[in-house]
């Protein structure tokens, strides 16, 4: 039997379950439980989705009551059965065109009897598992979509608005809207104005008075506050109209012609499958934005969401409903109300029910006028300022415009169908578009390639590399993500070539590059999808210069999360030195392999670079823990780990392949510089790591070592200690400075961490860790006494008892193996090691496991200059204490 299978004793009949590590045990489990959030959640969503109901059915046409009865069906069957708990389904904005036109050409009963129909054919996607491909439909076709609609509801209400009644198309209600405008009704006017002003102004009112009452939902304040006015000023005017629950309409058989059936029922399914696809990823990111809800509400499961959409459009249609699809307003009002499951949804739905039972004389009062403005609102803002700019950032306006144009006047399949095919073609044009340019700056060669290089481009990638004379310095920047394999073996025959021929080639790029066996060690067929490509996880591969020069000074960034790191300063290339060099290495001196070993000696060779590590079975306990160098000056690290620290010395980490929408979001330097180590990170770490990080957030944390240590950006704890994620439990502040319990004032943050540590974690050790060079330690040696006490100097003071240990003559002093300390900083740097340790010493929880021998305590000291560690010994009776050189032979024992 696998020892991962539990396995039953006499002694215990039953498995126990298994919770997550330093986790309270799991509650018991109870039936009908509903949090109070979920109770406040439901109540916003009602009151925002009872006047949208009856709008949207009003502007399809469709009796009043169908809207509540999808608005019903919608939170208790799709809340029940759909795959994204906090998305709240309903009668939907996007679906008045497509309801509406139904309507009108075969009668209510059959709109319902399309409906039903349309949620089998849901079912029947769900079960083939199939609703992730409706995501692949382009953006930019689902905004215009939904803005050609928004612009078709916004039009025919308008006419209701103004006291008449629309028409049945868009080019008719644009027509007649003049002679609307010449014949207002004042009483519809003056409602409608009402609402709308309502609507703009509540979310906007002030202070916290203001902040209070826009808690209570925009749309039910318009039409609450227009429906007292008209009836206190007792306006004349349609109202709403409830028949009786007995006289209800139902689903009857379809009637009409089969095609025509047959694609009312696919625009059905592809409005309600993709408008709700989406929603329940919108949602998903709502819930990632909530800190603490990630982790009680699961990600959507589109399959499961699209079987309960059919069976949602299934009970609506037959119970005479609208058409039901997930709605983008109702689901964002229900999650930042603070839902925390599905029964906020299913709760909404019970209230509507009660609402249409029981409310029926108080809904009559509402003007229809009133409505439609509230719909009109609704439909201009689905012509979203914020998606035009989306698309005219990705260039797909035409995409955009075709769409929105199709809906308004052609019909909502017949633009989603133009649509699809723009698209089509505007990628072919960007696949089969290559811009190659060539010029020369201070007598180095530049051919720059823009776009996908394929065998189209060969021709005139060719032309343009031909012009480049032999035995020049060449920089080829590859400013695309795909090179199929005709272009790459123009591009690799032609390096060799011009190499031989006494010249230099430099290939640059945002994703990888290419090089031959020879001149970049990367084998040709390393890529993926096509042969040469190197992997997605390369950044930047520069062939080095054969001819005895120096390397190119116009040589682009190619900083790799480990070395040689330079602050990764790379938005800008240094200045040239004088023999080629760059600046920052003619003060820093030759590069150093951070192995120890010597670059090359050979003239432009390669900086030594580090790659990922691979991911290494069972648990990650090691990061970059070792590297050797080749005679080319590069450096291969050993596959002994599974997790990549992608900082480095310094903190900052850069990576070419950020992509420019990534690298746009740092306003500056620095926030450039976040973003490319963020996309590093995912881009080359996260796919290894991410599976381990998957145990330890179900298994929840289990450091064994508690590390504390300096702030200092140059401390890279997991590099130091060859560590990975769940080995650490890392507490930094400046100085490494533990401060004595129980004093006044004292900061909590560092006991209540070692309480933490020791009592819930129950780490084995505890590491406190100093280093050379420490800024606190000069300051607090510089410190004069007196004067104004900042922050820095109130903090400061929990060192004073390691200057006086080290001015204590009755104490020797602490210090390194085999050599003095460099001069009295470095002296403090040690002794407050010591020092701390002994306050370390005086806490409840460290003083109950030290005598148990469940705990160890440890002082480390780390040169930064020499990248060495040292470890805290005792040196025998009046010798003080020692810290021993750790070398390569103690890691290894």
């Amino acid at each position: 039997m696998s020892a991962c299978v539990p396995t039953r004793t006499s002694d215990s009949p039953h498995t126990e379950r298994v919770h997550p590590p330093h986790s309270p045990p799991r509650a018991p489990h109870r039936r009908f439980r509903v949090a109070g959030a979920d109770v406040s959640a439901s109540i916003a969503v009602f009151l925002i989705a009872l006047p949208l109901s009856l709008g949207i059915a009003l502007a399809t046409g469709a009796p009043l009551q169908a809207g509540l009865v999808a608005a019903a069906v919608g939170g208790l069957v799709a809340g029940r059965l759909g795959g994204s708990p906090l998305q709240v389904s309903g009668p939907a904005a996007g679906l008045t065109v497509v309801t509406a036109d139904l309507i009108h050409r075969y009668g209510w009963r059959t709109t319902c009897a399309i409906t039903v129909l349309a949620g089998l054919v849901q079912l029947g996607l769900g079960c083939l598992r199939v609703a992730r491909s409706a995501l692949a439909v382009s953006p930019a076709i689902v905004h215009g979509m939904l803005a050609g609609i928004g612009v078709t509801i916004a039009v025919a209400q308008m006419h209701i608005v103004l006291g008449g009644s629309p028409q049945s198309a868009v080019l008719d209600n644009l027509r007649s809207l003049p002679a609307q405008l010449a014949d207002l009704h004042p009483a519809a006017v003056a409602v409608s104005a009402l609402t709308l002003i309502l609507l703009l102004l509540w979310p906007r009112l002030p202070g916290r008075t203001g902040r209070l009452l826009r808690r209570v939902p925009a749309a039910l304040v318009a039409v609450t506050g227009a429906t007292a006015t008209a009836v206190f000023a007792g306006l004349t005017q349609p109202r709403v109209e409830l028949p009786s629950w007995s006289s209800h309409a139902l689903a009857g058989l379809p009637e009409g012609p089969v095609l025509g059936l047959v694609a009312a029922v696919l625009t059905v399914t592809l409005v309600c499958s993709v408008q709700s696809l989406l929603g329940a990823v919108a949602v998903d990111k709502l819930i990632a934005a909530r800190p603490g809800l990630t982790a009680q509400v699961s990600r959507s499961d589109l399959d499961r969401e699209l079987l309960g959409q059919g069976a949602t459009n299934v009970v609506s249609g037959a119970l005479g409903g609208l058409p039901v699809a997930g709605v983008a307003v109702r689901s964002a009002a229900n999650v930042q109300a603070g839902a925390v499951s599905r029964n906020s949804t299913m709760l909404h739905g019970v209230l509507v029910v009660v609402a249409a039972l029981l409310m029926v004389p108080v809904l009559e009062l509402i003007p229809l006028a009133s409505l439609a403005a509230l719909v009109m609102a609704v439909g201009i803002q689905m012509v979203s300022l914020h998606h035009i700019r989306t698309v005219t950032r990705h260039r797909e306006v035409p995409v955009y415009a075709i769409t929105t144009l199709g809906v308004v006047f052609l019909g909502v399949l017949e633009g989603v169908t133009l649509g699809i095919a723009v698209a089509v073609a505007v990628s072919m044009h960007r696949l089969a578009r290559t811009r190659i340019t060539h010029d020369e700056k201070e007598g180095v060669h530049h051919v720059h390639v823009r776009g996908q290089l394929t065998f189209l481009a060969v021709p005139r990638l060719s032309r343009a590399l031909h012009h480049v004379p032999h035995g020049s310095c060449v920089v080829v920047e590859l400013d695309g993500s795909f090179m199929d394999h005709a272009a790459y073996e123009t591009l690799q025959d032609w390096q060799r070539t011009h190499t031989a021929q006494g010249g230099s080639v430099e290939l640059t790029g945002r994703r990888a590059a290419t090089g031959t066996d020879a001149d970049t060690g990367t084998s040709p067929g390393s890529g993926s999808g096509s042969e040469g490509v190197v992997p997605a996880s390369s950044t930047v591969q520069t062939v080095a210069p054969v001819d005895g020069t120096a390397d190119s000074p116009l040589a682009g960034c190619r900083c790799r999360p480990w070395t040689p790191w330079r602050n990764h300063q790379c938005d800008a290339p240094p200045p040239a030195a004088p023999h080629g060099g760059s600046a920052a290495e003619d003060r820093a001196g030759p590069p150093t392999d951070p192995s120890g070993a010597e670059p090359d000696g050979r003239t432009g060779a390669v900086l030594p670079q580090v790659a990922e590590s691979a991911v290494a079975s069972g648990p990650a306990r090691s990061a970059v823990a070792s590297a050797r160098t080749e005679p080319t000056g590069r450096v291969e690290q050993a596959e002994q780990a599974d997790t990549t620290d992608t900082t480095g010395p310094g903190e900052r980490t850069e990576s070419i392949g950020a992509t420019s929408a990534a690298a746009a979001t740092g306003s500056g330097p620095s926030g450039r510089q976040l973003v490319r180590g963020i996309s590093a990170f995912q881009r080359n770490t996260a796919p290894l790591v991410r599976g381990e990080l998957a145990r330890l957030a179900r298994e929840g944390q289990q450091p064994s070592q508690l590390f504390l240590t300096c702030a200092d950006s140059r401390l890279v704890t997991s590099m130091i200690t060859s560590s990975g994620p769940g080995d650490l439990f890392v507490v930094r502040n400046v100085g490494n400075l533990v401060p004595p319990p129980g004093e006044e004032s004292g900061d909590d943050s560092v006991a209540a961490a070692i309480e933490y540590a020791v009592d819930v974690l129950k780490v084995r050790s505890i590491t406190v860790c100093g280093h050379s060079g420490c800024g606190a330690m000069q300051a607090l040696f510089d410190a004069e006494p007196g004067g104004v006490q900042t922050p820095l100097k109130r903090w400061l003071r929990h060192g004073l008892p390691s200057l006086e240990r080290m001015a204590d003559p009755g104490r020797p002093w602490a210090r390194l193996a085999g050599r003095a300390a460099a001069d009295a900083v470095e002296q403090l740097c040690l002794t407050n090691v010591v020092e701390q340790l002994d306050h370390l010493r005086a806490y409840a929880s460290v003083s109950r496991a030290l005598p148990a021998g469940e705990l160890e305590l440890h002082g480390m000291y780390f040169h930064v200059g020499e990248a060495q560690a040292y470890l805290l010994s005792e040196a025998g009776e009046g010798r003080g204490e020692v810290f021993d050189h750790v070398g390569v032979a103690d890691l290894s024992a």
